[in-house]
C-alpha cells in the first residue's frame, strides 16, 4: 500500500504546480526581490553591466523577429496606416488628456513636483522593446508594433519638448535628434534588417527552434525588469521619497495605466481590428519610455533639485506597464487553447 499522503503535501505540490504554471510571474516578482536586496549587482555600469546584457538581449530578440518575419507580412504592417495613426493618437493625444483630466480632479492636492512628473510621464512617447516583445509574446502584428514604437520615439523627440513647453512653460536645450535616431536604428533596426537578410539561410532553423526563440522573449523581458528595478532602487527610489509620495505615485501611475489600456483595448475592439492588431495597439499605445525619458528629462528639466521627483511616476509607470502587459501577454498567447511553453528541467 502507498503511504498515506500528509497534510502538508497538497500545498506544495499545488505551489510547486502554480510554479510551473506561472513561473513568468514569479520570475518578475524574484527580479523585483533580488534588485531591491542588491541593485548594485545589476544596475547601469555595475558588476554585470545591466545596460550591455538587456541590450545584447534586445538585440537578439530584434534578430528572431526578422528570421520570422516574412517580407509580406512586413509590408502589411507598414501599410496599416489605421493601426498607426490610432496608436499615435494614444501616445500623444489620449495621454496628454488624460493629464489634463487628471489635473483637473486632483491637481491641486498634489506636491507641485509630482504633478509635473505625470504631465511630463503622459508626453512621453512610446517604448520601443518591451512593446515588440510583448507584442511578440502575445503573437500579435510584430511588423505594425516594431513601426509604431520606432516612429513614436522618432517623433517623441519634437512633440514631446513641445507639449511639456505648452503645458508648463519649460524650455528644453535641445535634444540630440540625430543621435537619438542613430542609437535606435543600431540597437533595433540593423538586427532586424540583418535577421531580415539570413532568412533565406536561417529561416527553418528558426522554425525548428520556436520553442527557445518563444521563451527568449519572455528571458529578455525578465531581464528588462531586473534591470530597471536595480537603476531604480540604485538611485534611491526606496530611499530618499516619503512612503507617502511613494504610494501616490505608485497609485497614479496605476489609474494611468489602467485608464490607458481598457480605453485602448475598447477602442481597438470598437473598430473591428483583428485580434493580432489589437495586440499591437493595446500594448504600443499604453507604453512609456524610461530610456529615453530619463535624459529628456535632464535636458528640458536641467540641474533642477526636483527631478528625482518630477521622475517618479514614469519610474513607477515603467515597471507597472512590464509587470501588467506581461501578464496580458500571457493572456493573449493562451488564446484559442494554445498555451504557453515552459522552461525545460536541467538535467544535470
Amino acid at each position: 500500500m502507498s503511504p498515506i499522503p500528509t497534510p502538508r503535501v497538497a500545498p506544495v505540490r499545488r505551489a510547486l504546480a502554480w510554479l510551473q504554471r506561472e513561473w513568468f510571474l514569479a520570475g518578475m516578482l524574484g527580479a523585483v526581490i533580488l534588485a531591491t536586496l542588491q541593485p548594485e549587482l545589476g544596475r547601469s555600469g555595475g558588476i554585470l553591466h545591466g545596460e550591455a546584457l538587456t541590450s545584447a538581449g534586445i538585440a537578439i530578440v530584434f534578430f528572431l523577429h526578422g528570421l520570422g518575419l516574412s517580407f509580406a507580412s512586413l509590408r502589411q504592417g507598414l501599410l496599416s496606416w489605421r493601426i498607426h495613426v490610432v496608436v499615435q493618437a494614444m501616445t500623444f493625444m489620449v495621454f496628454p488628456l488624460v493629464w489634463f483630466l487628471a489635473d483637473a480632479l486632483v491637481g491641486r492636492w498634489l506636491p507641485r513636483d509630482l504633478a509635473l512628473g505625470f504631465c511630463y510621464l503622459c508626453a512621453l512617447p512610446s517604448t520601443i522593446s518591451s512593446s515588440v516583445a510583448m507584442t511578440g509574446l502575445a503573437r500579435g502584428n510584430v511588423p505594425a508594433a516594431i513601426f509604431n514604437a520606432t516612429l513614436s520615439s522618432v517623433l517623441g523627440i519634437v512633440v514631446t519638448p513641445l507639449l511639456i513647453t505648452a503645458f508648463t512653460h519649460v524650455e528644453g536645450q535641445g535634444l540630440p535628434f540625430v543621435e537619438t535616431v542613430t542609437s535606435i536604428s543600431r540597437l533595433l533596426l540593423l538586427p532586424l534588417v540583418v535577421g531580415q537578410l539570413m532568412r533565406p539561410l536561417l529561416h527553418a532553423w528558426h522554425h525548428r527552434h520556436q520553442r527557445f526563440t518563444h521563451l527568449l522573449d519572455r528571458w529578455v523581458i525578465l531581464l528588462l525588469v531586473y534591470s530597471a528595478f536595480c537603476d531604480s532602487v540604485a538611485s534611491g527610489l526606496w530611499r530618499d521619497n516619503g512612503l507617502d509620495v511613494l504610494l501616490l505615485a505608485m497609485a497614479g501611475a496605476g489609474i494611468v495605466l489602467a485608464a490607458v489600456l481598457a480605453l485602448s483595448t475598447w477602442l481597438a475592439q470598437r473598430m473591428a481590428f483583428r485580434i493580432e492588431d489589437q495586440i499591437a495597439i493595446v500594448f504600443c499605445g499604453s507604453k512609456k519610455t524610461l530610456a529615453s525619458g530619463i535624459p529628456m528629462a535632464k535636458l528640458l528639466f536641467g540641474a533642477s533639485p526636483a527631478i528625482g521627483l518630477i521622475l517618479l511616476p514614469i519610474m513607477f509607470y515603467h515597471q507597472l506597464q512590464l509587470f501588467v502587459c506581461s501578464m496580458l501577454a500571457n493572456r493573449y498567447a493562451r488564446r484559442d487553447g494554445i498555451s504557453m511553453p515552459k522552461p525545460q528541467a536541467s538535467k544535470s
